[in-house]
């Protein structure tokens, strides 16, 4: 049987309880929302040297390609075809990550302010966000591996 607390003190001691846990979760929540966006910044940063490398490879290929004479091409022109190819594999999978960082970071905000509205007893007259409803699909990306060839553009 649980009774009802006698006393104002006993009242806030009974609610503070609760809203120091919901603050220590919401500062949970946001620094992994943090780690989140630091590794996007670290994503585009890789993703653009990445692309930088691949379009000086590409080019370096194509002048390659233009100074043969017709016939079979060399190794080194094959290496760089492959290596070509690993770039885009990489590209595809950078933006694969960029998107599933994305979508992890609005489901932690909107983790965020459904605990403020629920522990503060916010309702959405009171100027609360709304809440976005979850996606049918509750990942925007299914491949979880960089493959070549198994990774198809978006």
């Amino acid at each position: 049987m649980q009774t009802e607390p006698s006393s104002a003190a006993e009242f806030d001691g009974a609610v503070a309880m609760p809203l120091l846990a919901a603050a220590e979760l919401q500062d949970h929540l946001m620094t992994v929302t943090n780690d989140l966006e630091r590794l996007q910044r670290l994503l585009d940063d890789a993703g653009e040297a990445l692309s930088t490398h691949f379009y000086s490879a590409s080019n370096e290929a194509m002048g390659l390609l233009s100074t043969t004479d017709g016939g079979n091409t060399s190794d080194g022109l094959k290496q760089i075809m492959q290596d070509i190819a690993g770039a885009i594999t990489a590209l595809q999978f950078q933006d694969m990550a960029t998107q599933l960082i994305a979508h992890t970071s609005q489901r932690l905000r909107n983790c965020a302010d459904q605990l403020a509205r629920d522990t503060f007893g916010m309702d959405d007259e009171d100027g609360a966000a709304i809440v976005e409803i979850a996606p049918l699909r509750p990942n925007p990306v299914t491949q979880d591996e960089m493959d070549a060839g198994s990774i198809e553009l978006f």
